[in-house]
């Protein structure tokens, strides 16, 4: 049985512990409003870009010497898997949930045959996966030290992306983050990137009605110019969903270690007292014993 003075130091331990939980709990909450706001802020242009890139696609679909980030290389042979997580843990299952998806999505290309290379956006996911896959991970890019992530962040992603895809490094690039729902729900997301992939009516499609518009200027002129950006722009709106997925799975994690601490803190008080009493009471049996035999 732990002595009275262990008891009260452990009981010390975990209450500090809960203040450090309560206050991270704290600042998650006020950066989490930010983030959020960001994220939410960048869907509609993300929607709108894939709209535009929708209608412009349907117009020169069946045309030929369309361009590759729209249309691929025609081979599927080797696929980039670029896996966004946090730069920090203590987030619950927020990083392990990315992993996971892009894990299966790695087992599953193998087992078709295909080769898979990884590039890591920020440390957490490369921790994860650099136990199973340290060999398919070509790079990591870190954001260590930015408070606040910017399109510029995003861009030199995209940068790397498209330089390795103009050097016919891979065939297929596909974008893994998560996307926030609330501060108890986010869902891992995995989003092909390139060859472009234009959800059907894409929100804010514009219904053309049978009509033809004449583009100014050609529209292959005007993909050569969007698709480029779209990468950026689906990375950067990854970074934002992301950012805010972590403040809001931070949040609830840090919540649950609060009342988990609390609890501890009553059990070992209640084991205190109990140990205490006890004490007491051997001494005073000792005290009476002593006295009788006088």
């Amino acid at each position: 049985m732990a002595s009275l003075k262990e008891l009260r130091n452990r009981i010390a331990s975990v209450k500090a512990t809960q203040k450090i939980t309560k206050a991270m709990q704290m600042v998650a909450a006020a950066k989490l409003r930010r983030a959020q706001s960001a994220a939410e802020a960048a869907r509609p242009y993300a929607e709108r870009m894939d709209a535009v890139l929708s209608n412009l696609a349907e117009a020169l679909k069946g045309l030929e010497g369309g361009s590759p980030l729209m249309i691929g290389t025609g081979k599927d042979d080797v696929h980039l898997l670029i896996v966004c997580t946090s730069e920090r843990g203590l987030c619950g299952g927020f990083n392990s949930s990315i992993v996971r998806k892009a894990r299966d999505k790695v087992l599953e290309l193998i087992g078709q045959g295909k080769e898979v290379k990884i590039l890591c956006v920020v440390k957490k996911g490369f921790d994860q996966l650099r136990r199973q896959f340290a060999a398919l991970i070509i790079d990591t890019i870190e954001f260590r030290g930015i408070k606040q992530l910017t399109f510029e962040n995003a861009d030199q992603v995209g940068q790397r992306v498209r330089s390795m895809f103009e050097a016919g490094e891979f065939d297929v690039a596909t974008l893994f983050f998560a996307e926030f729902k609330s501060v108890i729900s986010q869902k891992p997301m995995a989003q092909q990137l390139i060859p472009a992939s234009i959800p059907e009516g894409a929100e804010g499609g514009v219904d053309l009605k049978g009509a033809i518009y004449e583009y100014e200027p050609e529209e292959s002129e005007i993909l050569a110019d969007l698709l480029p950006l779209n990468i950026t722009t689906q990375i950067f709106k990854a970074l934002l969903e992301n950012a805010a997925s972590e403040q809001g799975a931070r949040m609830s994690a840090m919540d649950s270690a609060t009342r988990n601490a609390g609890e501890m803190i009553g059990k070992l008080t209640l084991n205190y007292n109990r140990t205490r009493q006890a004490q007491i009471t051997k001494e005073l049996i000792e005290i009476i014993s002593g006295a009788e035999a006088l």
